[in-house]
């Protein structure tokens, strides 16, 4: 006998159950935002060490890629 209770979330027969195809999306988003912050930490650490210019830029220029990533990806994401 099938269960009526309409209040109960867990049944094997409800189409939800199977796994989302949009979960690598997350993985894509997780990455970009620790790469985002690493570049930023290294670029920090970069300041305070004095190191040299090319440092600093690559830092940069990766933090900003970064970011644009990730905003890019939120306005996709809206439509």
């Amino acid at each position: 006998m099938p269960n009526t209770d309409p209040y109960h979330l867990t049944t094997a027969d409800t189409p939800h159950s199977a796994p989302s195809a949009g979960g690598g999306a997350d993985v894509v988003g997780t990455l970009l935002w620790l790469l985002l912050v690493i570049s930023a930490a290294a670029n920090m650490a970069a300041s305070y060490a004095g190191s040299d210019l090319v440092i600093h830029l690559a830092c940069g220029s990766v933090t900003a890629l970064s970011a644009t990533l990730l905003v890019v990806r939120r306005l996709r994401g809206r439509r």
